[in-house]
């Protein structure tokens, strides 16, 4: 059993039933059993979360990684701005709350950024909360630190090699910027989202994502393969945040580009959605579609649908014609 997934379920959960769906009771059931999960998975000593858990209910790990840390607290804040049951909203404040303190000992960047996207949803409800709000300020100073040291005008980017969830860092930058009225922020992020877009985009014009079999070192040549789906769910969720930071249009487009990778737009060709069973294939390697259905490639493509929705909606109230946002929609 794994905690990142279970904080990925929660999220989707979460969103999910906020859409209204008929299944909105049934989620709020799971989301409680996906908390559940994370709650036991927290080590009261240090705030931090273990990941993997044995069939025989053993942890297999001193600690979870960075990444797994940052993607908790990103749980975390969703499920107390999105949880309607008052214990949910309860619980995951206090697990918040009790991991945010060593949020500021992280040093993964991509780590850094998934914590920094939790303390932006955990503030949309506690707005007030002073801890979040110092905690946010350190962790985007860090991101903003590393892309004024180390990128360039053919470079703009924070690292010599992109590798994995690349479009994390400034979705986070983004969302600092647009909160904490730093306009140097934004900018700095609208400029690396850019060059992603340009770097994750094939001739013929859809979605195609540095692979994990190679990575894009400065240089070099960029690794078409093994394209992952959170690849594309991390970049449709950076433009999204553009699209609200900007409001140009051009940013829902690349974000309907990046939720069309799934349906077939891509460098094969094929579907990785499967339209039988609801699930979400594996990636795309040289050799074809992995076909295994995975939990964090199902739930990439789940959360990439939503977003999809809630960005339909939220057009359609800006007085926006929905009509050109309706390539992705819920079933």
């Amino acid at each position: 059993y794994c905690t990142d997934d279970n904080a990925r379920a929660l999220i989707v959960a979460l969103r999910a039933a906020k859409l209204g769906v008929e299944e909105a009771d049934q989620l709020s059931d799971l989301a409680a059993v996906y908390l559940s999960f994370i709650d036991y998975a927290q080590i009261p000593e240090t705030g931090l979360f273990h990941n993997f858990l044995s069939y025989e209910r053993r942890w297999l790990d001193r600690q979870g990684s960075d990444d797994c840390q940052g993607r908790v607290l990103w749980a975390l804040g969703s499920a107390a701005t999105y949880a309607s049951k008052r214990g949910l909203i309860g619980l995951a404040t206090r697990l918040f709350n009790q991991a945010l303190p060593a949020a500021e000992n992280i040093l993964s960047p991509r780590a850094v950024a998934l914590c920094l996207i939790g303390i932006h949803e955990y503030l949309r409800r506690f707005s007030g909360d002073v801890a979040a709000h110092r905690t946010r300020e350190k962790l985007a100073g860090c991101i903003f630190e590393r892309f004024r040291r180390h990128e360039s005008s053919q470079w703009p980017w924070p690292e010599s090699t992109l590798t994995y969830i690349n479009a994390r860092l400034p979705h986070a930058l983004l969302l600092s910027g647009r909160w904490m009225n730093e306009p140097e922020m934004v900018q700095t992020a609208l400029k690396s989202l850019e060059f992603l877009v340009k770097v994750q985009k094939a001739q013929e014009g859809f979605f195609e994502p540095v692979g994990y079999k190679g990575w894009y070192r400065r240089g070099g040549l960029k690794a078409r393969f093994d394209q992952q789906p959170v690849e594309a769910l991390s970049m449709l969720d950076a433009c999204v945040e553009a699209w609200r930071v900007t409001g140009e249009k051009k940013w829902l487009r690349e974000a309907q580009v990046c939720h069309e990778w799934f349906l077939g737009l891509n460098t094969l060709g094929e579907s990785l959605y499967d339209h039988a069973t609801g699930g979400c294939k594996d990636g795309l390697q040289a050799e074809g579609v992995n076909q295994n259905e995975g939990a964090e490639s199902t739930l990439a493509w789940l959360l990439s649908t939503i977003t999809m929705e809630e960005v339909r909606i939220e057009a359609a109230a800006r007085d926006k014609s929905p009509r050109e946002y309706q390539g992705a929609f819920l079933a």
